[in-house]
């Protein structure tokens, strides 16, 4: 079967902010480099609350055994298989007619490589640490329950040729969002921010992206914090939005070596999670919770506003700013981004096709399709990876 020829596929995928597992039902045809990708169905199947309390919990650095991390790895490939049959039955498609499922699964530990790694020639860490990704929800369960083939484990082969493993999404954006005539920016929000950055007439090796550090992560546990697991978002940006910035923090936190470290670079909980939110705002006691919020919010909107100064206008010329992801929602946070940001566009991504929350699985569809066909899914120019490899597994 050519690629030209229309073929359903699943895509599956949970974030950082590990609310649940969005599916996406997608029908693609089109050439390798101009694929068409049609939304058919999609949903969320929110994780169970002691599920996802532990998942944070593990993310978090949470001490666990092996034991667990198997038990939970078969746990959620069950949850996995049940969200892609749950959004087959809403799309009136029979799991057996899909091509592929590609499959995120839930990351539990990222860590990409190093500045200042060294190898000996038996190729031993000498200093510094090894790069490594762990992404759980077992894939053989996922095909049993389903009947249809699975690619998962996207981020390995990036990262064995030298990659940070992430982002992968720009590949998907310079396939759907690409413009002969307008430079584009597709920013997606989720627990973490980034960007891919698509240059007017845009070949794949002049594709650039990175995280720009905390997306909704610290916004969302400073809510879960303030509300006792009541609330796990600022709806709209409302609570942050009757606070003040603390100014000083935000101004410290500005000057993280993240945020100083030029790109191919990759965030995660390990970097803004739990600890990050305890150390530098749930230690200001004194500090009223709306307060603390709009700071949150501020360093989300200022740290996205400066690498577009630092690493994206200063080289490119940019006329669209296509926002997804959870933080799409968020308008108070896109009124601040818009206000940093004059003169450039700022547009949903629903406007091309793409829903701003099922955008990360429609893409996790595309590069498994990529992967059946052999063609690789990641960009070097984005993750750091020495060369262009198939993804998954």
């Amino acid at each position: 079967m050519t690629m030209s020829q229309a073929r359903w596929a699943v895509g599956l995928i949970s974030g950082t902010s590990m609310d649940g597992i969005d599916a996406a039902l997608v029908k693609i045809s089109g050439s390798p480099n101009r694929p068409h990708v049609s939304l058919r169905a999609f949903i969320t199947l929110p994780y169970p609350a002691s599920v996802r309390k532990r998942l944070l919990e593990l993310a978090g650095g949470s001490p666990t055994t092996a034991g667990e991390i198997s038990t939970m790895n078969f746990a959620l490939g069950e949850l996995f298989a049940q969200a892609a049959l749950a959004v087959c039955g809403n799309g009136r498609v029979s799991p057996r007619r899909l091509a592929v499922i590609g499959s995120h699964g839930q990351t539990v530990f990222h860590q990409g490589p190093a500045a200042g790694i060294r190898r000996t020639r038996a190729r031993r860490t000498v200093r510094g640490h090894t790069a490594s990704t762990l992404q759980i929800g077992e894939a053989a369960v996922i095909a049993e329950r389903t009947g249809a083939p699975v690619v998962a484990d996207f981020r390995t082969a990036d990262m064995a040729a030298g990659g940070h493993g992430a982002p992968l999404v720009p590949m998907a954006d310079y396939l759907l969002l690409r413009d002969a005539k307008f430079g584009v920016v597709a920013l997606n929000i989720g627990g973490i921010a980034n960007v891919t950055v698509i240059p007017a007439g845009a070949r794949p090796e002049d594709v650039t992206g990175f995280d720009t550090g905390p997306g909704n992560m610290v916004i969302d546990g400073l809510v879960r914090q303030f509300s006792s697991g009541g609330k796990k978002y600022d709806a709209g940006g409302k609570w942050a939005e009757q606070g003040e910035v603390i100014e000083p923090l935000v101004a410290k936190l500005l000057r993280l070596p993240y945020f100083e470290r030029n790109p191919p670079k990759s965030a995660g909980r390990e970097q803004f999670g739990a600890e990050f939110v305890k150390r530098y705002f749930l230690s200001r006691a004194s500090a009223a919770s709306a307060d603390l919020l709009r700071t949150a919010t501020e360093l989300t909107a200022r740290s996205i506003a400066d690498s577009f100064e630092r690493w994206v206008l200063s080289r490119t010329k940019i006329q669209r700013l296509i926002v997804s992801g959870g933080g799409a929602h968020n308008s108070f946070l896109l009124e601040r981004i818009g206000a940093l940001l004059p003169g450039v566009e700022v547009r949903l991504a629903d406007s091309y096709g793409l829903p701003v929350d099922a955008k990360e699985a429609i893409a996790f569809a595309l590069l498994a399709h990529r992967t059946l066909h052999g063609l690789p899914g990641n960009l070097p120019s984005v993750t750091g990876a020495r060369r262009t490899v198939v993804l998954g597994k």
